[in-house]
Formats: C-alpha cells, sequence, structure tokens
C-alpha cells in the first residue's frame, strides 16, 4: 500500500505561480511512476505530467513550457511547479502513484485532491 499526501494548492491570478506537493509513504520502493491529474468540473480527469522511476518526464501538451514535474527520490515526494498559470488550469489535482508488485502487477494510487483556482 502506498499512502499519499498532497499539499499547494490555492487561489492565484492568472500568470501566477504555484507549486504542488505529494508525499508518498508506505510500499514506496516499488514504484514505478509518479504523477499529477487534474479534473475540471464537468471534465474527465485528464493527465497533466508524470515522471517515470528513471526520471523520464510527459507532459500534456497544454502544460509544455508552463510546468515541470520532478521528484525528491529520498524523500518519495513529487512536485509540480506551474507557472504561467491560466483560467483553464483551474481544477482538483490530484497526485498519482504507480506500483509493480513482485509478480509485475500495476496498482495505481490517488492523492485526495487539492484545488488549484486561477482567476482572471
Amino acid at each position: 500500500q502506498v499512502q499519499l499526501v498532497e499539499s499547494g494548492g490555492g487561489l492565484v491570478q492568472a500568470g501566477g505561480s504555484l507549486r504542488l506537493t505529494c508525499a508518498a509513504s508506505g510500499s514506496t520502493s516499488s514504484i514505478d511512476a509518479m504523477g499529477w491529474y487534474r479534473q475540471a468540473p464537468g471534465k474527465q480527469r485528464e493527465l497533466v505530467a508524470s515522471i517515470a522511476s528513471a526520471g523520464r518526464t510527459n507532459y500534456a501538451d497544454s502544460v509544455k513550457g508552463r510546468f515541470t514535474i520532478s521528484k525528491d527520490n529520498a524523500k518519495n515526494t513529487v512536485y509540480l511547479q506551474m507557472g504561467s498559470l491560466k483560467p483553464e488550469d483551474t481544477a482538483v489535482y490530484f497526485c498519482n502513484v504507480i506500483r509493480i508488485d513482485y509478480y509485475g502487477a500495476r496498482f495505481d494510487y490517488w492523492g485526495q485532491g487539492t484545488q488549484v483556482t486561477v482567476s482572471s
């Protein structure tokens, strides 16, 4: 099992910045990837950014060049630095962790979500 605790959401004006943090605990040695998703009202949850155990990153086209995902392996923590924020970035942001066990089975874990609101 992996437990996730998120922090860092809030209200910011367009053009501003925020940093989201997600700390993992529990069976962290078998984590394969960490990432952030978001869900706006009336929309499906979408991938924002992810980072694999070896460090390869992946971003949604809508955030490329504005958001940066990073991780601290010693702290089992993933960060999402968000810059040049736009009102359309407003959503609940969820931390996601993928764990692969000894048998190759995949397990997804989710944080409780943190609200990011960007005012125009």
